[in-house]
């Protein structure tokens, strides 16, 4: 469930579940929510799971099994995946150093079989692996105004700068972690980490303390990453090759070996995979799943679509051949043209807009 589940139904929240977890849907008017996201900012609470990895030898080991370098500076990030053996990805993360232990951000539902999988794996090594989701609350403050709200209600140092940065400070009498987002919804962002006894002095703050803030959901969550052509994990991520999926900014190419990378560098090297993620603008709403075709040929599916807020239009991404260049496509039972992404130009470009070696 969220950590402060009795806050959101106070404030008429529907919800829902994400990979297991209840997560708020949305506050009754998700779509202005949405432009309150996007003209100033607004609030939601993460659904992530939580691992912990501690020990001497914890940065090599966590380091040895993903696919982006582990940071070794205490206040630093990074975005990265964990592959199979066929290169195909099982889960996105982000990894924080925070001194004596790094702190992963994970879809919910796989922090459990990833503790349990990595401490399996420690053998001679000083590592030690645990799942902490329900001892953190995490708050994302998204919008052009993000830096100017976190300014109005952190005391201590200033908003951290730098994606995936971040700096500890207070927020009233609770101490808080403030990290500067990838920009997955395309705005000024920042995650606020604190501990689940204080997240409802925390979420207040956020919301009515210095500038106001808007709440939202994850349905909101979903508009608003699909304009700034953010790929997620459970649509558009699972299963995918990350070249394919264009998520360059997960990869290192010159770190050592990781499950999958064979794959991965055999992909790069090649120079174009076989499919890319594209936008599609579509004269109705297609369904998660609706074939893409020209000519009555099939030549990619649909993995998520929203009536776009922001543009007043149904907009999708979907994995189409590499070489497409037809304009006129047919999308499920409705037509569409494909458009470069992002959606929309919001105040940060998404550090997961997906990029192409051409």
């Amino acid at each position: 469930m969220t950590v402060v589940e009795g806050f959101h139904e106070d404030h008429g929240a529907t919800f829902t579940e994400r990979g297991g977890r209840r997560v708020v849907r949305h506050y009754g008017r998700p779509a202005q929510a949405h432009k309150a996201v996007r003209n100033v900012v607004g609030v939601i609470e993460m659904g992530y799971g939580v691992v912990l990895v501690e020990g001497d030898d914890r940065v090599e080991f966590v380091d040895n099994a993903i696919s982006n370098s582990v940071p070794t500076d205490d206040g630093q990030g990074v975005y990265s995946l964990l592959l199979d053996p066929q290169g195909r990805v099982e889960l996105d993360m982000y990894v924080y150093n925070a001194g004596e232990r790094l702190l992963l951000f994970t879809p919910p539902d796989h922090a459990q079989a990833l503790a349990d999988d990595w401490q399996g794996k420690t053998f001679i090594q000083d590592v030690d692996i645990s799942v902490a989701t329900d001892d953190f609350a995490v708050f994302g403050v998204h919008g052009p105004k993000a830096t100017e709200k976190i300014a109005s209600v952190l005391t201590g140092p200033g908003a951290p700068e730098g994606p995936l940065s971040f700096d500890r400070g207070s927020m009233g009498e609770a101490g808080v972690t403030v990290i500067a987002t990838d920009a997955p919804t395309g705005e000024e962002g920042y995650e606020v980490v604190c501990t689940a006894d204080q997240a409802e002095e925390v979420l207040d703050a956020l919301l009515y303390f210095g500038m106001a803030a808007s709440p939202f959901g994850y349905e909101t969550w979903d508009s608003l990453t699909l304009e700034a052509g953010t790929p997620l994990f459970e649509t558009e991520l699972e299963g995918q090759i990350p070249n394919v999926a264009g998520i360059r900014n997960a990869l290192n190419f010159e770190k050592g070996c990781f499950v999958g990378q064979e794959v991965v560098s055999r992909v790069e090297n090649r120079g174009q995979p076989s499919r890319r993620l594209v936008g599609i603008v579509c004269e109705e709403l297609p369904e998660a799943g609706a074939t893409v075709s020209v000519d009555g040929e099939e030549v990619g599916t649909v993995t998520r679509a929203v009536e776009s807020p922001s543009r007043d239009e149904p907009l999708a991404l979907a994995y189409v051949e590499y070489g497409l260049t037809e304009s006129d496509l047919k999308v499920g039972k409705t037509t569409g043209t494909i458009e470069q992404l992002p959606f929309v130009e919001g105040s940060q470009k998404s550090g997961r807009l997906p990029t192409y070696l051409d």
